[in-house]
Protein backbone atom coordinates (compact mmCIF):
# COMPACT_ATOMS: atom_id res chain seq x y z
CA UNK A 1 0.00 0.00 0.00
CA UNK A 2 2.81 2.39 0.89
CA UNK A 3 4.52 1.81 -2.48
CA UNK A 4 1.25 2.48 -4.30
CA UNK A 5 0.86 5.83 -2.53
CA UNK A 6 4.49 6.75 -3.22
CA UNK A 7 4.05 5.75 -6.87
CA UNK A 8 0.93 7.92 -7.21
CA UNK A 9 2.79 10.87 -5.67
CA UNK A 10 5.70 10.27 -8.07
CA UNK A 11 3.41 10.19 -11.11
CA UNK A 12 1.47 13.31 -10.05
CA UNK A 13 4.67 15.21 -9.25
CA UNK A 14 6.26 14.12 -12.53
CA UNK A 15 3.26 15.44 -14.49
CA UNK A 16 3.43 18.76 -12.61
CA UNK A 17 7.17 19.00 -13.23
CA UNK A 18 6.77 18.24 -16.94
CA UNK A 19 4.15 20.98 -17.32
CA UNK A 20 6.26 23.50 -15.36
CA UNK A 21 9.41 22.69 -17.35
CA UNK A 22 7.58 22.97 -20.67
CA UNK A 23 6.24 26.40 -19.75
CA UNK A 24 9.22 27.94 -17.95
CA UNK A 25 12.32 25.85 -18.73
CA UNK A 26 14.70 24.46 -16.14
CA UNK A 27 16.21 27.78 -15.08
CA UNK A 28 12.83 29.51 -15.17
CA UNK A 29 11.86 27.42 -12.17
CA UNK A 30 14.76 28.85 -10.17
CA UNK A 31 14.11 32.59 -10.31
CA UNK A 32 16.16 33.88 -7.39
CA UNK A 33 15.35 37.54 -8.12
CA UNK A 34 12.35 37.19 -5.84
CA UNK A 35 12.74 36.59 -2.11
CA UNK A 36 9.96 33.98 -2.13
CA UNK A 37 11.69 31.97 -4.85
CA UNK A 38 14.99 32.20 -2.98
CA UNK A 39 13.31 30.94 0.19
CA UNK A 40 11.69 27.98 -1.58
CA UNK A 41 14.96 27.13 -3.35
CA UNK A 42 16.86 27.27 -0.03
CA UNK A 43 14.26 25.07 1.64
CA UNK A 44 14.51 22.55 -1.21
CA UNK A 45 18.31 22.52 -0.97
CA UNK A 46 18.18 21.88 2.79
CA UNK A 47 15.62 19.09 2.41
CA UNK A 48 17.60 17.44 -0.40
CA UNK A 49 20.70 17.55 1.79
CA UNK A 50 18.84 15.93 4.68
CA UNK A 51 17.35 13.31 2.35
CA UNK A 52 20.80 12.53 0.97
CA UNK A 53 22.22 12.02 4.48
CA UNK A 54 19.33 9.67 5.31
CA UNK A 55 19.65 7.76 2.01
CA UNK A 56 23.43 7.44 2.49
CA UNK A 57 23.00 5.91 5.95
CA UNK A 58 20.01 3.77 5.00
CA UNK A 59 21.58 2.36 1.83
CA UNK A 60 24.82 1.64 3.65
CA UNK A 61 22.96 -0.14 6.46
CA UNK A 62 21.04 -2.22 3.91
CA UNK A 63 24.19 -3.06 1.95
CA UNK A 64 23.07 -1.11 -1.13
CA UNK A 65 25.10 1.19 -3.36
CA UNK A 66 24.33 4.74 -2.27
CA UNK A 67 26.18 6.54 -5.08
CA UNK A 68 23.44 6.48 -7.74
CA UNK A 69 21.13 8.21 -5.26
CA UNK A 70 23.79 10.74 -4.24
CA UNK A 71 24.13 11.70 -7.91
CA UNK A 72 20.43 11.59 -8.82
CA UNK A 73 19.04 13.53 -5.84
CA UNK A 74 20.71 16.91 -6.52
CA UNK A 75 20.00 16.58 -10.25
CA UNK A 76 16.33 15.57 -10.21
CA UNK A 77 15.35 16.19 -6.58
CA UNK A 78 12.27 14.61 -5.04
CA UNK A 79 11.67 12.02 -7.77
CA UNK A 80 15.01 10.39 -6.92
CA UNK A 81 14.04 10.13 -3.26
CA UNK A 82 10.60 8.79 -4.15
CA UNK A 83 12.10 6.13 -6.45
CA UNK A 84 14.56 5.17 -3.69
CA UNK A 85 11.66 4.69 -1.27
CA UNK A 86 9.63 2.72 -3.82
CA UNK A 87 12.56 0.38 -4.57
CA UNK A 88 13.75 0.15 -0.96
CA UNK A 89 13.58 -3.33 0.49
CA UNK A 90 12.79 -3.59 4.18
CA UNK A 91 15.68 -4.89 6.28
CA UNK A 92 15.41 -8.36 7.78
CA UNK A 93 16.51 -6.89 11.08
CA UNK A 94 15.79 -3.47 12.59
CA UNK A 95 18.16 -0.73 11.42
CA UNK A 96 19.40 1.62 14.14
Amino acid sequence: MQRIILSLILVAFSILTTIALSRHGYFGLIDLRHLGSAQVFSDLAIMMGLAMVWIWRDAKALGRNQWPWMIATPIIGSPAVLVYLILRKSPTRPVA
